[in-house]
């Protein structure tokens, strides 16, 4: 049984920083996707990030040059560094897992992924 736990979100002000950690547990596939996804009040579930067990990345043009996604492989862990921080970040992000999966360029959609974690809010300040 796959699961997903995050942890790391937090309150701070506009400009500010947050990491963001994803363990996992139970992916036994070769090959996955892991993707990071937010859902602000009144607003559908959006891609934000995703990486693939080649670590091949995409990033939603919203958070380019900002978050950074990274993994680390043995402890099968996903990480968001997220930088410059801006109130519109303010959303429940969302950590999920494709088995058997490439990444490719794009925006990642919520619908491409099969599992999820509860999630961490985030929460950015003006």
């Amino acid at each position: 049984q796959v699961q997903l736990v995050e942890s790391g979100g937090g309150s701070v002000q506009s400009g500010g920083s947050l990491r963001l950690s994803c363990a996992a547990s139970g992916i036994t596939y070769s090959s996955y996707c892991m993707g990071w996804f937010r859902q602000a009040p009144g607003k559908e579930r959006e891609g934000v990030a995703a990486i693939d067990r080649d670590g091949r990345i995409t990033y939603a043009d919203s958070v380019k040059g900002r978050f950074t996604i990274s993994q680390d492989n043995a402890k099968i862990t996903l990480y968001l560094q997220m930088n410059s921080l801006k109130p519109e970040d303010t959303a429940m992000y969302y950590c999920a897992a494709r088995p058997i999966c490439a990444v490719v360029a794009g925006t990642p959609r919520p619908s491409a992924f099969t599992y999820w974690g509860q999630g961490t809010q985030v929460t950015v300040s003006s």
